[in-house]
């Protein structure tokens, strides 16, 4: 039976659930598909202000890719490429894109697709029982450079190499001094802590979380600013939400945005 990608939306949250329980939430190449589709559907949906990333119950965030349909999904290299890249590399790039905040919820294996899906995402929380790794030199591939993207932005070429040479699992507290994590609770707190982080996020005004991810990603990209550019970092003087921002502040009261 095929995996799939359940969504869910409440109070400006979007939830998708990574779900192949038999197979410890393993990612097919029809949940690739779907969470490319997911992703590009919320990226376009105004009314959702966070995303919440997980996998089904609690065993499992995504223990890598479905290794049991590689025989036929990439059989040969132009399969190979097809699915690495029209595929997996297509939902993670989806993921990196998401022009709000993305929180990934990990209880249990987060294993190498699945450890690639939560490094593309903006903050990481993890159950203190939860590891992590990509030991998939010990199946004989290498990992596709298409989908090493997030990762290496994440904790750079030292910790990635280390990672994928060695092919250790992590505890989660080696994950979190390496750079691959936010933070580590205990594992019954795991839903409770990334519900709170979506809901720190959801009190910040809508347009400054995009704007935030959005400046930080074109930092990441090296080059100088442009005159353009430097200019629009102050958009938002323009907005409502700015106007309410400082009303409330100086009437100490709470501001409500209404993300324009």
């Amino acid at each position: 039976m095929p995996g799939e990608i359940l969504f869910s939306q409440e109070a400006g949250i979007a939830t998708l659930t990574l779900s192949n329980p038999d197979k410890l939430n393993a990612v097919d190449a029809d949940m690739w598909r779907a969470l490319q589709r997911s992703m590009s559907a919320i990226n376009g949906d105004p009314s959702v202000r966070c995303v919440v990333l997980r996998g089904a119950g609690d065993k499992a965030f995504a223990a890598g890719g479905d290794i049991e349909e590689f025989l036929t999904v990439r059989a040969t290299v132009d399969d190979a490429l097809h699915y690495h890249e029209e595929l997996v590399a297509a939902a993670l790039d989806a993921v990196r894109a998401c022009p709000v905040p993305t929180v990934a919820m990990i209880q249990g294996a987060c294993i190498g697709g699945g450890l690639e899906i939560a490094g593309c995402c903006d903050i990481r929380i993890a159950g203190e029982s939860s590891r992590f790794g990509a030991p998939i030199n010990k199946l004989g591939f290498s990992m596709y450079p298409g989908e090493m993207a997030g990762l290496l932005e994440l904790v750079g070429p030292a910790v990635l190499l280390e990672i994928l040479l060695e092919g250790r699992i992590l505890s989660a507290h080696e994950a979190l001094a390496k750079g691959l994590l936010t933070r580590v609770v205990d594992d019954e707190a795991v839903e409770h802590e990334a519900l709170a982080t979506a809901a720190r996020i959801l009190k910040g005004a809508p347009l400054v979380a995009r704007w935030h991810k959005q400046w930080v990603h074109r930092l990441m990209k090296g080059s100088p600013l442009t005159a353009a550019e430097k200019r629009a970092a102050f958009d938002f003087l323009a907005t409502d939400d700015y106007q309410e921002g400082l009303d409330a502040f100086f009437a100490k009261r709470t501001p409500v945005f209404k993300g324009r």
